[in-house]
């Protein structure tokens, strides 16, 4: 995608195994602004704790707002680098970070071993739609294309390397492209209130978490 801005909501859903065998479902929303090369915000709601994203071209912030917890890191002078030091560091993942990044297709084709044309949708996202399935080593997944605006609506997934076959499923809607942004919004006043903690996995160790205080 060639915009300089985007914004757009996610939809997912993802399952877990119940006690009983059968997965359940549990579902997050986003609201995704970004503009390039270095800006995003993500605000996610859903099942379990909410959580929210800032990239301003300068600092990376992550905030829990039910804990009040914010973490602040120098930001890479990308959002394609910033999602990968996200990742790295904190453990933060988002299921569309394909969609931001500046060479989508080149990230969905990689290690590709099968593509075809599974035809075409009426039904999904309001509009007609292109349905393609392709895989690589990783990974199964159908996805549903704008067949006019060529904009993703929907993409299920199922990983090669998890034993139960769960299955993942994003719907992407409210597409905006090149709206109007304020570099006001890439940035959040509840970060100053907050109480600091290093950007760092949740689950690092004591050391690893003072090495990432550090840099």
């Amino acid at each position: 995608m060639a915009a300089r801005s985007l914004s757009f909501t996610a939809q997912v859903t993802y399952e877990h195994p119940s006690r009983r065998g059968p997965p359940l479902a549990f579902m997050t929303i986003s609201e995704v602004l970004m503009q390039r090369p270095d800006k995003l915000r993500v605000l996610t709601l859903g099942d379990g704790p909410a959580s929210e994203f800032y990239l301003d071209g300068k600092t990376m912030t992550a905030f829990s707002p039910a804990e009040n917890f914010v973490a602040v890191t120098a930001a890479p002078a990308t959002i394609d680098e910033a999602l990968k030091v996200a990742f790295r560091d904190a453990g933060i993942y988002f299921p569309f970070a394909d969609v931001l990044l500046a060479d989508p297709y080149a990230s969905l084709a990689a290690d590709l071993v099968s593509a075809f044309h599974v035809g075409q949708s009426k039904v999904v996202g309001g509009t007609t739609t292109q349905v393609v399935a392709f895989a690589n080593n990783e990974v199964f997944m159908q996805l549903w294309i704008g067949a006019e605006d060529k904009l993703p609506r929907m993409l299920r997934a199922v990983y090669r390397r998890d034993p139960l076959r769960q299955r993942h499923q994003m719907e992407l809607s409210n597409w905006k492209i090149d709206p109007v942004v304020a570099a006001a919004d890439f940035t959040t006043a509840k970060a100053a209130s907050g109480v600091a903690i290093p950007f760092a996995h949740p689950a690092a160790k004591p050391a690893a978490a003072a090495a990432a205080r550090s840099q």
